[in-house]
């Protein structure tokens, strides 16, 4: 369910979780965690996919099929289960560029996505009951069953169900969506009496590709059919060859009225490596336009020639800063959505608390403020631990010592440095890591974990962090 999603390699995770794993429940889950020397603080969610797929077999979960009245007492089950071992709540996708890996069902969209209303509700009264949280991520093709989701959460005549979605963001393809989630968070709060808030990355959304292999490539059918030939390079080839596959790409690239994320514009691309050298630090169309060559034909053959070693990026959203700064603002929202951990060649939003303490310390030196410095950290801190009910986020006396000590003075351009390091430990993988220095010292339960942006002995080795079970 995870690597093709978020473009983790399979041959590396697959031998991981064969080696470790030693669950097969969520209070198994719970128990392996807490008897693991963690570094940071944990908190859970449990999917709404892996529990469909556990209670009906993967085959059953994305063919289409309705649970029985047994599978679904399975599902109502494991959610119980997993909030009596502290987890937050319930977390379900229902947007289906999200594909499966492997060998038995590739290329379906995850179990969740075939879930129906019918199934999700006994569900969401367990969360409701239980003042758990359902956090989800709406269908970004029709975008409709946004408006299901509020409607679920509402408090009217009942309490409300703590709702977060993904995500808030100033697109770049569809500007309007911004003010269309605006209206939906007002709508669901205010009319419905619900407790909504959407997740927003308060940073630009910059997206890293090699070659074809991004998520974005699936949110078009021509797209698709790429991420489909994953498995062998020849099928690839000879598919971006095709002259008649060229023409559906060129389709689906220019199509203007179909609701999307990427903005598809090769003008606005950099490529940052590829075996030509020549090319680097342009963008596909000024490549295009030196060669005297189609914008959309150079870039597929370019794919074709290079594969995944030619290596380039685009910004997807929070471009202007007039509008990222509404979104720090905007109570309907929670800063997070960091895909951190995940994306690992793809995003690096991993130090998007620093990147947003700068960009509101920049800003009141300009003399024009965002917000005072001390409300950023208290949104990037004590307001998302309150919402999401975990013990943490504060200081206080007799509250677990979690501090980060952070000096402004060096909260400067490195803060936004985005490159790739070696995974570690043998891995032959590199992944998108953050830069920066403004973190002096990282404390856990009292104990120094990091000093300048290097790891202590403690971590990794001592038991610091804990899974952060909810108080709601």
């Amino acid at each position: 369910m995870f690597t093709r999603v978020e473009a983790v390699p399979r041959e590396i995770v697959l031998p991981l979780l064969k080696k470790m794993k030693k669950w097969n429940s969520p209070s198994g889950y719970r128990a392996w965690i807490d008897k693991h020397p963690l570094g940071p603080n944990v908190a859970s969610f449990i999917g709404h996919s892996d529990m469909r797929a556990r209670a009906m077999g993967l085959h059953q979960s994305v063919s289409g099929a309705k649970p029985t009245a047994a599978e679904q007492q399975v599902m109502q089950q494991q959610l119980s289960e997993a909030l009596d071992c502290g987890f937050l709540g319930m977390s379900c996708m229902t947007n289906p560029w999200d594909r499966l890996d492997g060998d038995r069902e590739w290329s379906k969209p995850l179990p969740s996505y075939f879930a129906c209303s019918a199934e999700k509700k006994p569900l969401l009264e367990i969360l409701r009951r239980r003042h758990r949280i359902h956090q989800s991520a709406p269908n970004l093709i029709t975008r409709v069953n946004v408006i299901g989701m509020a409607l679920a959460g509402a408090g009217i005549g009942r309490e409300a169900l703590r709702t977060t979605l993904i995500t808030m963001m100033d697109l770049k393809a569809d500007p309007y969506v911004l003010q269309l989630t605006n209206v939906l968070a007002w709508f669901a709060n205010k009319v419905l009496r619900g407790n909504f808030r959407w997740q927003s990355p308060p940073v630009p959304f910059q997206l890293h590709y090699d070659g074809w292999d991004s998520v974005l490539f699936e949110e078009f059918r021509a797209g698709q059919i790429i991420r489909d030939a994953a498995k062998d390079l020849g099928s690839r080839q000879k598919l971006l060859a095709d002259a008649d596959f060229r023409k559906k790409f060129r389709k689906d690239l220019l199509r203007k009225l179909a609701p999307k994320v990427w903005h598809r514009d090769l003008a606005d691309t950099l490529i940052l490596a590829c075996p030509d050298k020549t090319v680097v630090g342009k963008s596909f169309a000024q490549v295009a336009s030196e060669r005297g060559v189609d914008g959309i034909e150079l870039f597929l053959d370019m794919l074709l020639r290079y594969d995944r070693d030619i290596r380039w990026q685009t910004c997807l959203a929070n471009h202007r800063p007039e509008k990222l700064a509404e979104i720090m603002r905007n109570p309907a929202t929670l800063m997070s959505f960091a895909d951190s951990g995940a994306h690992l060649r793809n995003m690096a939003f991993y130090n998007f608390p620093l990147r947003m303490l700068k960009s509101v310390r920049d800003a009141e030196l300009v003399g024009k403020p965002i917000m005072p410095v001390e409300k950023a950290v208290w949104r990037l801190s004590g307001e998302l631990a309150g919402w999401f009910g975990l013990d943490a986020g504060i200081i206080k006396e007799g509250k677990q010592a979690d501090l980060v000590v952070i000096d402004p003075k060096r909260l400067d351009a490195s803060t936004d440095e985005v490159k790739l390091q070696p995974w570690g430990k043998g891995f032959k993988f590199e992944r998108l890591v953050n830069g920066g220095r403004a973190a002096k010292h990282v404390f856990i339960a009292g104990v120094e974990a990091a000093r300048d942006g290097k790891a202590l002995p403690a971590l990794g080795k001592k038991r610091l962090g804990k899974f952060l079970e909810s108080t709601l």
